[in-house]
């Protein structure tokens, strides 16, 4: 994984671009990249519950998801990075209050890396795991305009 700028400026360009997704709109929410992590948390809305009250297992999907797939850009400055295969396992509802995606890098064999996620609800307690593997994607970051905003 190839690193030209400091990490610190790559981080923010990609929370930048995260953050200007217009899924993002349904779904807003906050992002913090470090090295090799990433942390996504959002506010829980009424509007993602499914008919019995919670929230709706692609908002779980979504985040675990982000999550990890930014943990792993993090880590490569050139390439963008795409989800090849992911999996989620929801552990308990959640119908209030914040929860928190924190994608970590699990493995890294040439150019597939693996990552996993744990979300937590506001009191610390796990309601969802994912695990994935990601690929460098055919174009690179420079391709993406709100990823060269985010560097400005």
């Amino acid at each position: 994984m190839k690193n030209t700028r400091p990490p610190g400026q790559h981080w923010r360009a990609l929370e930048h671009m995260y953050l200007a997704a217009p899924i993002n709109d349904l779904y807003p929410p906050t992002i913090e990249i470090s090295e090799a992590k990433a942390c996504i948390s959002l506010a829980v809305d009424p509007q993602h519950f499914h008919v019995m009250g919670s929230l709706h297992g692609s908002v779980y999907f979504k985040l675990l998801d982000d999550s990890a797939v930014f943990a792993v850009a993090s880590m490569n400055q050139d390439q963008a990075i795409f989800t090849a295969t992911f999996n989620c396992s929801i552990k308990a509802p959640v119908s209030s209050g914040r929860i928190t995606a924190a994608g970590t890098i699990t493995q890294v064999s040439g150019r597939k890396v693996y990552a996993e996620s744990t979300m937590t609800d506001d009191q610390g307690r796990i309601v969802a795991t994912g695990s994935g593997l990601f690929m460098p994607a055919p174009f690179n970051y420079q391709a993406i305009s709100e990823y060269q905003d985010g560097i400005k």
